[in-house]
């Protein structure tokens, strides 16, 4: 949506707000107002119903009004948080899959609207000066229709309830269908991922939402089957990212100077710790459940990095890079 007609959508909310839900605007009321066919105003009026409002429509009168109950009471924001809700909105909305995108970028621009002048003018000579980079790997595509499978299991979530999903699964390497009892919802590496029990596997199993094609919530509820509450930091435990595999590894790895000083000044993850050596490497210690996703990690410095334990590890690595050779050896033509 351009923002122009995010502005007029904002500036449609807020006049139908003023009327506490009693008075209302018709249709040609308000297409007057903002100099807008009627055509364009229905469609306004669709936007703001995607976005969870509702509108209510008197028959009598055949005008418009929202009930006070569809909103919230004013807040008051100091200057750093004004700046840092902008700031999340429009620079940062397109770098992550972002539930709900489009309705906070309208809130934003209400927040903005009702901002002191001098407020406004600097969160906008700010914002002038920011710009939100995405690192070498681009962010994934947003999923179509991202905001009704997150707000789906968020829902489904809540209220304790199962789901069926269809799935993309990399895991199995096929679609698959599966009843899923959603635990938690969690933001990982520029995706969006839902953690639960699955039917199929027979055990908790971590989804990414931009594979899954439908989903359905079902009337059946869970109760984690009996288990405490779901905690994600205990499941999650001592894998490298989010995947454990159920076994725990030491893992020891020397960097080259070159890149030593970006490793050390970086908390990778809570088992970390760095030694420093003479000749300015360092040697990093970790204790892992898994060696899958630190595997990939550990291939992204290349050269500047060597596995001193555990074997395993070594030996996937040192198979993993005998691959790289052979393929760059190769004549891409062949």
């Amino acid at each position: 949506m351009k923002s122009s007609r995010v502005s007029r959508v904002v500036q449609l909310l807020t006049t139908l707000s003023k009327t506490g839900g009693t008075k209302g605007y018709t249709a040609g009321e308000l297409s007057r107002m903002f100099g807008v066919s009627r055509r364009t105003l229905f469609r306004d009026l669709r936007e703001i119903q995607d976005i969870g409002i509702q509108p209510l429509f008197s028959s009598s009168r055949r005008g418009y009004a929202l009930p006070p109950e569809q909103f919230l009471p004013p807040i008051n924001l100091n200057l750093q948080e004004a700046l840092g809700l902008l700031l999340l909105v429009h620079k940062m909305r397109s770098r992550i899959q972002m539930p709900y995108k489009h309705s906070a970028l309208l809130a934003a621009m209400k927040i903005e609207r009702c901002l002191p002048p001098k407020v406004r003018r600097y969160c906008e000579s700010a914002l002038a000066r920011i710009s939100a980079k995405a690192g070498a790997q681009a962010p994934s595509p947003t999923t179509p229709g991202l905001d009704n499978i997150f707000a789906l299991l968020q829902s489904a979530a809540a209220q304790r309830r199962k789901v069926c999903i269809d799935y993309d699964s990399l895991f199995d390497g096929k679609a698959i269908q599966c009843e899923l009892s959603p635990y938690h919802l969690l933001y990982n590496q520029r995706a969006w991922y839902v953690v639960g029990l699955s039917s199929v596997h027979k055990a908790v199993r971590t989804f990414k939402l931009n594979r899954i094609r439908n989903a359905e919530m079902s009337d059946k509820p869970f109760s984690n089957d009996g288990s405490p509450e779901f905690d994600l930091a205990e499941y999650i435990g001592c894998a490298w990212s989010m995947i454990p595999e159920g076994k725990m590894y030491h893992v020891r790895l020397r960097f080259a100077p070159k890149v030593a000083n970006n490793v050390a000044e970086v908390r990778w993850h809570n088992t970390q710790k760095v030694a420093r050596n003479p000749d300015g490497s360092v040697t990093v210690d970790f204790r892992v459940d898994g060696l899958g996703e630190i595997t990939w990690w550990i291939l992204g410095y290349g050269d500047q990095v060597e596995v001193l334990a555990p074997a395993e590890l070594r030996k996937t690595i040192a198979g993993i890079a005998r691959k790289m050779v052979e393929i760059s050896n190769t004549d891409p033509r062949q």
